[in-house]
């Protein structure tokens, strides 16, 4: 019996269900900002023992960066704040979905990362979105790769993988299902995703320090 049947892939409809957004922005004419922000990091993590959470090294400040980071820290801020208004709706009894225009209540800190320090697997209970904005990715040469990956975990966990590891979904966007997607930092580039997704930051090789402001944005 002849069991092979030929297929048309052309008419398979396929529907990818519940997406996890990661959203990047490249700060325009960011490098006046960076370069005021390092400055007032710098000068920060002299003056404060700073906080240990996920870091597995390096300086982490309090989440009080909005008190302390002046001028050039009200312009990131105020760029964080339009840019999950504009990845996000509000349901409305009149109009249905409308777009955001809301007051977001955050919480801010800086990082700093020398050679050696990485980030443990976390998420960030209690708020909607969070993101990094990247200050200095600490790369003298743009292709020249330092790690310290950004490491998001498949929500789904291992299931995936789990009854064979060398099978995958031949569908555009699924292929890393069950396994983890690397977003490599780069010097104004601002990030922004589910605060429940689980990412970790891979251990760092620079030779010279990477600043980064990581933020939790609620309603």
């Amino acid at each position: 019996m002849n069991d092979t049947f030929l297929i048309d892939p052309t008419t398979i409809n396929i529907t990818k269900l519940f997406p996890t957004p990661v959203a990047a922005l490249v700060v325009p004419n960011h490098e006046s900002l960076n370069k005021s922000l390092k400055e007032i990091i710098l000068r920060h993590a002299l003056e404060s023992s700073g906080a240990n959470l996920s870091n597995q090294g390096g300086w982490q400040s309090m989440e009080d960066f909005a008190q302390w980071s002046g001028p050039a820290g009200e312009t990131l801020l105020a760029i964080g704040q339009s840019f999950v208004n504009q990845l996000s709706a509000v349901i409305t009894p009149e109009h249905g979905l409308v777009n955001a225009n809301l007051r977001w209540t955050f919480s801010a800190w800086a990082n700093i990362n020398h050679q050696g320090h990485s980030n443990a697997l976390h998420g960030h209970p209690g708020s909607y979105w969070s993101g990094v904005y990247w200050v200095d990715d600490g790369r003298d040469e743009p292709g020249i790769s330092t790690g310290g990956e950004l490491v998001f975990h498949d929500p789904r966990g291992l299931m995936p993988t789990l009854l064979n590891p060398a099978v995958r979904m031949k569908i555009e966007g699924c292929l890393s299902a069950g396994l983890t997607h690397s977003v490599k930092p780069s010097s104004g580039t601002f990030l922004i995703f589910p605060s429940w997704f689980l990412h970790a930051v891979n251990r760092y090789e620079g030779a010279r320090a990477r600043v980064s402001v990581a933020f939790n944005f609620t309603v």
